[in-house]
């Protein structure tokens, strides 16, 4: 399933790290591989807020 972009600012509380790596993948399909300046953006926010949710080891 590919996510359009979020036009809300979500918690990382709000999403599972699945969820936001699913929406990850789904930003460097649409980008045919290569982010502009506004995707490199996105997909900086989208990896700290897979970090904030990824289950942290001891």
């Amino acid at each position: 399933m590919l996510h359009t972009m979020s036009t809300t600012v979500e918690s990382a509380f709000d999403r599972t790290a699945d969820e936001v790596n699913e929406e990850i993948r789904a930003l460097w399909l649409r980008s045919g591989g290569t982010l502009s300046g506004e995707q490199r953006e996105e997909y900086r926010r989208l990896v700290l807020e897979w970090a904030a949710a990824a289950p942290q080891s001891d």
